[in-house]
């Protein structure tokens, strides 16, 4: 291939993704800023501090955007390295932060192992199962070994406790290996190994159990596990068609816990109403389309793997957050991506898009040679 060709990046993907992180933004100084008041007696405290993770963010996509996505095949086994090492010295000096240990604190920015952990996983297995080929069909030389790892990790966070997290590490570690052709008895068989040990960790502490059921009928437990989603669904329904319009969110005003944070499409819903939140739900499906796209038009098995799980991490996570703020699903303390104040998931999610535009680069470059040598 003729390294003179500059392939250049799926522009709507990155306008997509600029365009959520503005929206992010906007609406983290519209939910954040009472408890910025009151708190910082400033307005504007999360909302800077959301914008310098913004910009680091953009910086490191714009720089992964111009690496070859093939490099991080090697540095796979480094990142893995570095994650486990991450994941261990949290739960040693890591901050408790309402009974759970997941953050690092540095400068006044709390840093989330686990987050970054994602990228890692997707990149180790994408790098692994491209590297064993057919031999991933074989369970105890193949994917005995990608099991044992992944089963480490999960374990890891879990301990953290981070059950929002381990659900998103399984979906992405399916996905990539479905992609890379693993067996499909052995994915059953495993399935079918690891319903009864989900089903004890969420029945094995009272609050998992409580967040679990609770979302079927909130208004059983008003007080307390179902405070949170009946807030959620008030400020859903106060939106009504059009919103109250940006900044005059009722429930944001000390009713909705975490509304600038997991909960901040329900001020989305409250304030711009059925019509914006709609919006949104389209500029997301519109994401992960173009990330689909970019995935499946790579001739590499690892770019494959890469953009897919990629792009699975981001659905998921769309899914699971919307999903508890509207009570189809139960609440596991997934952010918005792109949109919840977080520094460490805005972080990771425009890192990965960096790298789905490597990819999609990757693409245009390929294209344009095939395209040169057919004329000759």
């Amino acid at each position: 291939m003729n390294s003179n060709i500059r392939g250049r990046p799926d522009y709507i993907l990155l306008f997509l993704t600029v365009l959520l992180v503005g929206f992010g933004l906007m609406m983290i100084f519209s939910a954040s800023y009472p408890v910025a008041i009151l708190k910082h007696n400033s307005p504007w405290h999360y909302v800077v501090k959301q914008g310098v993770f913004a910009l680091i963010g953009l910086f490191v996509m714009f720089i992964f955007m111009g690496i070859p996505f093939s490099r991080w095949k090697k540095a796979s086994p480094t990142l893995l390295l570095f994650s486990l090492l991450a994941l261990m010295l949290v739960l040693i000096g890591g901050v408790n932060i309402n009974g759970a240990r997941r953050w690092f604190v540095l400068s006044g920015f709390n840093l989330q192992p686990a987050e970054f952990t994602k990228l890692s996983i997707i990149v180790y297995l994408s790098a692994i199962i491209s590297k064993k080929g057919e031999q991933i069909r074989n369970f105890r030389r193949g994917l005995l070994p990608i099991l044992v790892m992944i089963g480490i990790i999960l374990l890891l966070v879990m301990k953290q406790p981070d059950f929002g997290t381990v659900l998103i590490l399984f979906f992405i570690a399916v996905t990539i290996l479905l992609v890379g052709g693993v067996d499909l008895r052995h994915l059953f068989f495993l399935f079918l190994a690891l319903v009864p040990i989900f089903i004890y960790l969420a029945m094995s502490k009272s609050y998992r159990l409580q967040r679990i059921t609770s979302f079927l009928n909130p208004l059983d437990h008003p007080d307390d596990s179902g405070y949170q989603l009946i807030q959620s669904l008030y400020a859903l329904g106060h939106g009504g068609l059009r919103g109250t319009g940006i900044g005059h969110s009722v429930q944001k005003l000390f009713y909705l816990p975490e509304a600038y944070t997991d909960f901040i499409f329900a001020v989305v819903g409250e304030e711009l109403g059925f019509v914006g939140t709609s919006l949104l739900i389209i500029v997301f499906f519109l994401f992960i389309w173009r990330g689909f796209v970019a995935a499946i038009r790579s001739n590499d098995p690892f770019g494959l793997m890469l953009g897919m799980g990629i792009v699975m991490m981001i659905c998921i996570q769309f899914m699971l957050n919307i999903g508890a703020v509207i009570g189809s699903l139960p609440i596991t303390g997934v952010p918005l991506p792109f949109i919840s104040y977080g520094g460490s998931s805005l972080i990771l999610c425009l890192a990965s898009t960096g790298i789905l535009l490597s990819i999609s680069r990757d693409n245009y470059r390929r294209r344009k040679e095939n395209d040169r040598n057919s004329t000759k």
